[in-house]
């Protein structure tokens, strides 16, 4: 005989089922003293959806993009019957309640890290542009939400200064900032480049195309190093970069139009910036890191159009550095905000943090 087995993912008729608890008290006949059993710990109390339920809502609402209407639509179709839209608001509202310390905990380890990425993006609230600010590092993600894009968000953030290296575009807020060090975005710098190749002149196409081959070669040389760890080679290279660099910026300077020339001067002005990398390769070239951070708060602007107050904004802030947090650290977002949300309402139980263990 031969049995032939297949095994088959399954979704069960009514996945959400309502689950009815009770809780006694008794009083001692001895001392009169009255005592009851406890709740399970994922119940609770006063709430009708448990804490992996509401964690749940919290994946599809904030990292899932989904409305509120189609969440109740979706407990419906899941068996839980009709959920008016105020409990699901009420839930999101209570999620971001009970994350604020997690959240609290990444603002105050911000400015002790070596080295952090940062930049910002617009969101609407109430049809007027304020900014969503992202201050990412490595093993965690913090979102900010502010009304101006100017530097009092980055000291509100970093502080007056930052001992560590800041990673960033050439946005003027970060000129002058008082960082140990900075390290501008290349890749911005590369797709100016790359439009100064498309002008309808000779000179400004060769100016483009002869730093565009010096940055690609730098990104590749650091590619490299990420691979191999070469410190000997890399650093050779790096001085004999620099120098080609400081070469072609003496050839070209003094013909350049206007866009290439203001591009050349910052190049050389701020050279320390744009290749501190070269000298300390555990540094990125590039803001890589912080764009694939910001992106799913910019998805999340798209998909909400923003916030209706600044209130509700600064709540999406703190859900969303959760999200990309738990991201970074390889960590279930549901398993977080389940752990949260009993913690809080069973004092016995350790809260979750989203500081990772070690060195950061």
């Amino acid at each position: 005989m031969s049995v032939k087995v297949q095994q088959v993912a399954q979704l069960v008729l009514r996945p959400i089922e309502v689950v009815e608890y009770r809780q006694s008290r008794l009083r001692c006949s001895c001392c009169g003293q009255e005592s009851s059993g406890a709740w399970p710990l994922r119940v609770i109390p006063g709430q009708d959806l448990d804490a992996g339920l509401q964690a749940l809502l919290g994946w599809l609402g904030c990292y899932g993009q989904i409305s509120y209407e189609k969440q109740a639509e979706l407990l419906g179709e899941l068996g839980l019957g009709e959920v008016g839209l105020g409990t699901l608001v009420n839930t999101n509202a209570r999620i971001a309640t009970t994350i604020t310390n997690a959240v609290n905990e990444l603002a105050l380890a911000l400015p002790m890290q070596s080295h952090l990425h940062v930049d910002e993006t617009p969101w609407i609230v109430k049809g007027v542009k304020e900014w969503l600010w992202v201050a990412t590092h490595p093993n965690f993600c913090l979102f900010h939400a502010a009304d101006t894009r100017g530097r009092v968000e980055l000291s509100t953030l970093l502080g007056k200064q930052f001992d560590g290296v800041l990673v960033s575009d050439d946005f003027s807020v970060y000129n002058g900032y008082p960082a140990a060090a900075q390290q501008k975005c290349l890749a911005h710098f590369r797709r100016h480049l790359k439009k100064l190749i498309k002008f309808d002149n000779k000179v400004q196409v060769t100016i483009g195309e002869t730093f565009l081959s010096l940055v690609d070669e730098a990104f590749r040389q650091h590619r490299l190093w990420r691979a191999h760890g070469d410190d000997s080679s890399y650093r050779t290279w790096g001085i004999e970069f620099r120098l080609r660099v400081e070469a072609a910026l003496s050839e070209w300077l003094p013909q350049a139009g206007y866009e290439a020339g203001k591009l050349l001067r910052n190049l050389k002005e701020k050279s320390e910036q744009w290749w501190y990398f070269l000298e300390h390769p555990d540094i990125p070239p590039d803001n890589n890191l912080q764009e694939r951070a910001l992106r799913l708060g910019v998805t999340k602007r798209k998909v909400s159009g923003g916030s209706r107050s600044m209130a509700r904004f600064e709540k999406t802030a703190k859900l969303l550095s959760v999200v990309q947090t738990c991201r970074f650290q390889g960590r279930s977002f549901m398993e977080f905000l389940k752990e949260a949300l009993s913690a809080r309402a069973h004092p016995e139980l350790p809260y979750p943090t989203l500081i990772p263990p070690g060195p950061t």
